[in-house]
């Protein structure tokens, strides 16, 4: 099935790991030392107490609750200790009370911020997971054995900042041949997923019926136009969709129109070129193109790989701006099966942008002719 980057097991509550008790109690130790050295050098340990104050506030956006009323109850204790100490140094006692009532507020401000923050990872831990699930469910399982190919790939959502991802990619094995389609969705989020499964519940509704990739693709961009439409009912933004549909069957060329979408690489025996296709308009505004789809033919020969990708994977930066070599790097890896290549490209662009910018997602498929052909 469509294998995904494994990700670190989150516990419940904790969408980051908090630190350890170890390092908390070390952490703690160590400014409270550092506040009494600086008391006792100035001959004004009260006063610098309220240095202490702000630790529980510290703690409360990154450690657990737990953690944070630890700190919280080691700040009132050294806070109070101090001000009964240090009782002849002639400071007025309101002084004393309202630093030990300062302490109180605060740190109980600190708890509840912790709850408080804490609540919120969960609900967007819980937001993540009925996406992601839900993505799941709607996507199709790879790899996938038809009798002209067999199609295989990976698919990485970004999820730092965004619910789930945008890119989109179905086969279908019609009467006609193998259909693939791959897409991206303008925007990110929940509602350009919407656009997304309205793109593939139609792709997989008209590809069985349709005998003509024009007629495909017309069924698609009215889907997506239909969903705009929704969508405005509602408040939600319009949303085009770029992509690319390939029809393979038992001939020795394959069909393709590309709607906007990243052109596909086909890995031979004699190495890798990139198929001419007419570039049209995205899903959605064929109104705004003066003609129709334009299908596209281009040789397929048994045993080759015929590499589709989104542009999460072409636009990926370097730390220097430099885009990621996908046509270099291809040259170097054509011996590899289209199994393992969508993986390893994926792990290489990922090597290659390092700190650099990665803010969209990745979808990488190969569709191999089956050498019989």
């Amino acid at each position: 099935m469509l294998r995904q980057q494994p990700k670190k097991p989150t516990r419940p509550g904790e969408a980051i790991a908090p630190p350890s008790g170890a390092a908390v109690v070390t952490a703690v130790a160590a400014v409270t030392l550092l506040v009494m050295i600086l008391g006792a050098l100035s001959q004004s340990p009260v006063w610098l107490l309220g240095l202490l104050v702000f630790l529980p506030g510290a703690a409360s956006a990154l450690c657990t609750v737990r953690q944070t009323k630890f700190v919280f109850a080691w700040t009132v204790l050294v806070v109070i200790v101090t001000v009964l100490i240090r009782d002849g140094d002639g400071r007025p006692w309101l002084d004393r009370i309202l630093m030990v009532l300062l302490t109180l507020v605060l740190g109980a401000a600190s708890v509840y911020a912790c709850r408080r923050r804490i609540g919120r990872e969960q609900e967007m831990i819980r937001l993540r997971s009925t996406a992601a699930a839900m993505q799941r469910h709607i996507l199709r399982q790879l790899p996938m054995l038809t009798d002209d190919v067999l199609v295989n790939g990976v698919y990485e959502p970004v999820q730092e900042d965004r619910l789930v991802g945008g890119d989109i990619y179905d086969v279908v094995d019609s009467p006609w041949g193998t259909r693939v389609l791959i897409g991206d969705v303008q925007g990110k989020g929940l509602p350009a997923v919407g656009a997304a499964f309205a793109v593939i519940g139609a792709f997989r509704a008209t590809a069985h019926r349709e005998p003509t990739l024009t007629a495909l693709v017309d069924a698609l961009d009215a889907a997506v136009v239909r969903h705009n439409s929704y969508a405005a009912q509602t408040g939600d933004d319009e949303r085009f969709v770029t992509a690319l549909i390939v029809n393979i069957d038992a001939g020795a060329e394959a069909q393709a129109i590309n709607c906007g979408h990243v052109p596909p690489h086909l890995l031979t025996d004699t190495g890798v070129t990139t198929p001419a296709l007419t570039s049209g308009v995205p899903l959605g505004l064929a109104d705004l193109a003066g003609e129709p789809a334009t299908v596209d033919w281009f040789v397929f020969p048994p045993g080759a790989t015929l590499l589709l990708t989104t542009d999460g994977l072409t636009e990926t930066r370097a730390p220097d701006g430099a885009f990621y070599p996908l046509s270099e790097t291809l040259t170097q890896h054509v011996s590899l099966s289209p199994t393992a290549l969508p993986r390893t490209l994926y792990d290489d662009a990922r090597a290659f942008a390092g700190g650099g910018d990665r803010h969209d997602d990745v979808a990488v498929l190969t569709v191999r002719r089956s050498p019989h052909h």
